[in-house]
């Protein structure tokens, strides 16, 4: 059995939150996912890479928030349907701003694929699979892979200035 095929055994049975980055659309794994919320008030930081958008509120937690589209480099304009996908990456929780949330999958194994092999200049680690669903294609993401070092870094700060407090 290849290394592809006990990735996709793995996957039996996940459920995954769909949501939108401009015409595209991708999946988080539903268990990395604490809570969608509306976007809120964010504070920015200065000096931050310009996809981390800044801290939030939540309840009086303090939380990272960055721009996935930003980060992944996707054209795409603010409304009412943007929202926020709260991501535990234990030990961070982490705020990704997504253009809208389209719906919980739970995907047959015949639907599912293997990360396809791709010639990018960029690390594609982040993709994990492929779905293919009524005639599109939906990419499933590993939050965390798509976060570089100064992401990880900056998140970091933000959480332990917030266990301080």
């Amino acid at each position: 059995m290849t290394d592809t095929n006990q990735n996709l055994d793995d996957t039996r049975g996940t459920r995954y939150l769909s949501f939108s980055l401009g015409e595209e659309d991708y999946a988080v794994p539903l268990l990395s996912v604490k809570e969608v919320i509306a976007v809120p008030e964010i504070t920015p930081i200065p000096f931050s890479p310009p996809h981390f958008l800044g801290i939030m509120n939540l309840r009086g937690q303090v939380i990272s928030v960055i721009d996935l589209r930003q980060k992944l480099q996707i054209k795409t304009q603010k409304s009412s349907e943007t929202a926020i996908i709260i991501c535990d990456l234990s030990p961070l929780c982490l705020g990704v701003v997504v253009d809208s949330i389209n719906s919980v999958l739970a995907p047959s194994p015949e639907e599912m694929s293997g990360r396809p092999d791709m010639q990018s200049q960029r690390n594609t680690d982040y993709i994990t699979h492929v779905c293919r669903k009524d005639k599109k294609l939906i990419l499933f993401l590993d939050v965390a892979k798509t976060l570089g070092v100064e992401d990880l870094q900056v998140a970091a700060r933000n959480n332990k200035s917030n266990q301080a407090a």
